[in-house]
């Protein structure tokens, strides 16, 4: 997602329209719980600040495929979410070496890590939600489940803290 920047360095425009659809390739997704993302939209600007620094001021949005926590099937889970800031404060709070050379700049890195903040802790289909949670010699255990079976002996031990 490389973006030239001439126009803006020399003062031919203001602003600079940022108008992407990006769909992220299985290389890109290998380290993550994503199964597909595509078609993301990316609009916004870039534009020069008081003290002539590069801002960015982006919005995302699109559709991550991820996998059920408790079937595995894929779960449709839609986002968006806008950027704000300068752009070399942004490189830098990702601890990312800047790309930018004379006249463009590497936005991706930036867009990347705000996707991957995006990500939930778990996605359940809504067909998960009729799945039989008990059989024969076996019983789905909840979380509240296990609070309740808590011991009385560390249960008096909880009750002193």
């Amino acid at each position: 997602m490389n973006i030239d920047l001439t126009v803006l360095k020399n003062n031919l425009s203001n602003k600079i329209d940022i108008d992407i659809n990006y769909s992220f390739s299985e290389e890109e997704l290998k380290s993550t719980e994503i199964r597909k993302l595509n078609n993301v939209s990316i609009k916004g600007i870039i534009k020069k600040d008081v003290l002539n620094n590069e801002v960015l001021d982006v919005r995302v949005k699109g559709v991550m495929i991820l996998p059920c926590a408790r079937t595995l099937k894929d779960v449709s889970y839609p986002f968006s979410f806008e950027i704000n800031g300068e752009i070399n404060k942004l490189l830098e709070d990702l601890q990312e070496k800047s790309k930018n050379f004379e006249n463009s700049i590497d936005i991706f890195p930036i867009i990347w890590e705000n996707i991957l903040m995006e990500i939930p802790m778990r996605v359940v289909s809504d067909d998960a939600s009729d799945l039989k949670t008990e059989g024969n010699g076996w019983k789905l255990i909840t979380d509240e489940d296990e609070n309740r079976n808590l011991n009385p002996e560390l249960q008096k031990l909880k009750d002193l803290l």
